[in-house]
């Protein structure tokens, strides 16, 4: 094997260092239910299921921390005790649920990937390529993205998803939430899937450095990609291959769409 070889895909060894959080603690008002959104049926499953399918299909050795806030106890009912679970006692933004896993953190490990219960489209290989792209390059973050032609059709649902902005030079420089985009922003067509993987090391060093000064009022984990590039360090985008994993549903009409597509 190659030098090259060794470093284009993660081996049994690299994977026992990563750790995988995924971010379940949300109640999903628009699905009109009152279970949190990581339980909302999906082809026969709850989304969190299709998640946790997904990740044993990937390194079944790995055991991911599911961070529960609003009902939790339906969550670690229907999942059972044997998962890590970490509490996010307030809903504050994704930035403060991944703060609240770091307790359950493995030390040793290197990789931190971050991942929603609410992609239940979300591919093995996706999860391959992120964690492949980010050994490889060896940056801070390297996240999903989806490069759309358009918003029309059933793409019009993805139009509220967070820009990915490119400086002149073509790097990554921020990700801007929909509600905080200008005019102009809306207008990108490059879109974050909310899938990271991150250095550890340099996640747990600049997480605090997340403000809260937005439409929301929280603190985004999409923050971390604008500190890291005005650090000089690594932010890689790696495009999905089948844009139907954009679709995170936050509505039962968004649900209807996506039970329709794969059909």
């Amino acid at each position: 094997m190659t030098e090259k070889d060794k470093t284009s895909a993660p081996d049994a060894g690299a994977r026992g260092k990563i750790s995988i959080i995924i971010l379940a603690a949300g109640k999903g008002k628009r699905m009109k239910s009152d279970i949190p959104k990581a339980l909302t049926m999906f082809k026969n499953k709850p989304f969190i299921r299709h998640i946790l399918d997904t990740i044993k299909q990937f390194d079944p050795k790995i055991k991911p921390i599911i961070v529960v806030g609003y009902k939790s106890e339906l969550i670690k009912e229907a999942l059972g005790s044997e998962h890590i679970y970490a509490e996010q006692t307030k809903q504050l933004g994704t930035g403060h649920a991944v703060k609240s896993a770091q307790r359950e953190f493995d030390q040793d490990h290197e990789i931190v990937l971050v991942l929603s219960a609410d992609q239940p489209l979300t591919s093995c290989e996706t999860l391959e390529r992120i964690i492949s792209t980010h050994q490889k390059r060896r940056g801070a973050i390297t996240l999903a993205t989806a490069v759309v032609p358009d918003f029309d059709k059933w793409r019009k649902r993805l139009i509220y998803l967070g820009r990915i902005v490119r400086g002149d030079d073509g790097l990554v420089k921020k990700i801007i939430e929909f509600k905080d985009a200008s005019v102009r922003e809306k207008k990108i067509k490059e879109l974050n899937l909310s899938l990271y993987a991150f250095d550890a090391n340099w996640l747990w060093n600049n997480l605090n450095k997340i403000k809260n000064e937005n439409a929301q009022a929280e603190y985004y984990l999409t923050d971390l990609v604008k500190i890291a590039h005005d650090q000089n360090m690594k932010v890689e985008a790696v495009p999905v291959k089948n844009i139907i994993e954009t679709i995170h549903p936050n509505s039962k009409e968004e649900l209807e769409t996506l039970e329709k597509l794969v059909e």
